[in-house]
């Protein structure tokens, strides 16, 4: 379901966790043990403008009511982790912080348009939970994470590494009356920080006392160990299969550490990386015949020439020209693997 993009679980990831674990928790609590207090965490707007209750735009979009909305949130947000990865913890909470602000608004704006358009209030309440910030996640998640295809079917209509996050977004989009809004202005909130309107970026973010406050705190708490599980292997497969999965496996860990170890190397002296000398030509494997004793060599094919497309899409990631060009060489022109070299390391 997810895309191939960094390691699994919840390593380098402490805020994304935090969010999977303490609103998921209080809305299954909320839900099963004290239903009688939801009506404190209603996204109720008409009490925001009638009452002034201001403490509903926190109260009303942290935790959701609905528990396939908390589902499918939190299955959005775990692949969405790897955005975190990738800037820092600091620039992706200021992300979730400016697009919750920004949202906040919009749904107001949304909801008096609609009302002044057509005549009818829209709706006396939203769906509650962090949805919106969910949505905005979208913007970047289209515009930087590169399209790979994984099957084909129907003819032209092709299955890629980010179908099912975007049918999932479509079901968390289906699943009220009214979160339509919410899901508008979150995008419309998303597609305004990642292009830094206004300089918004600037001026909704994290400051760095607190970002170094909760570092100390609470990061040591929701922080996840490296994953160091081998891959695992599909269910009836043969011996030869088995093996030739875990022999790619101990390719693409070995092209992982010399990666880092070059990386590191970069840091310290500076300077181009010879990848040709430490990622020499794939080596030859030997395949063992069990039915007539013999084993045959293959020699291994020659490097491939590296595609602009994918060279395009690793520097529409933020990465420059020439480790996306080295990453991919160095994979054997394989889009995924070479993504997994820059964002790990």
């Amino acid at each position: 379901m997810f895309t191939s993009t960094g390691s699994s679980g919840l390593y380098k990831a402490p805020l994304s966790k935090s969010l999977l674990l303490v609103p998921g928790a209080l809305s299954v609590l909320l839900a099963l043990l004290v239903p009688h207090c939801q009506r404190f965490f209603v996204y109720d707007l008409q009490a925001v403008k009638d009452d002034f209750q201001i403490w509903r735009f926190i109260c009303g979009r942290i935790i959701c009511l609905d528990l396939k909305d908390t589902f499918c949130s939190s299955l959005l947000i775990y692949n969405f982790r790897i955005f975190e990865r990738r800037y820092g913890s600091r620039k992706f909470a200021s992300f979730l912080l400016g697009s919750w602000v920004l949202s906040a608004g919009l749904d107001l704006i949304l909801v008096e348009a609609v009302r002044y358009s057509f005549g009818f209030s829209a709706a006396p309440s939203l769906p509650s939970g962090f949805l919106a910030p969910v949505f905005a996640l979208f913007v970047p998640f289209y515009c930087s994470i590169p399209r790979v295809q994984v099957a084909q079917i129907l003819g032209p209509l092709s299955i890629t590494n980010k179908t099912l996050i975007y049918i999932l977004g479509l079901q968390l989009f289906t699943s009220g009356s009214y979160i339509w809004i919410v899901a508008i202005s979150g995008l419309i909130s998303g597609l305004c920080y990642h292009s830094r309107m206004l300089q918004v970026d600037q001026v909704l973010c994290v400051p760095g006392w607190m970002a170094r406050l909760f570092s100390c705190t609470l990061e040591p708490i929701f922080s996840s160990s490296e994953p160091t599980a081998e891959a695992r292997v599909g269910m009836g497969a043969t011996v030869d299969i088995q093996r030739q999965q875990r022999m790619e496996q101990l390719d693409r860990q070995l092209m992982l550490s010399q990666f880092a170890q070059a990386r590191r190397q970069r840091q310290q002296q500076g300077g181009i990386i010879n990848w040709n000398r430490l990622f020499p030509p794939l080596r030859q494997r030997r395949n063992t015949n069990y039915q007539d004793g013999r084993r045959s060599e293959q020699p291994a094919s020659p490097p491939l020439e590296v595609s602009e497309e994918q060279v395009a899409r690793l520097m529409e990631m933020g990465f420059s020209r020439g480790d996306a060009l080295e990453a991919l060489r160095a994979s054997n022109n394989d889009l995924n693997v070479a993504t997994n070299f820059l964002l790990q390391h």
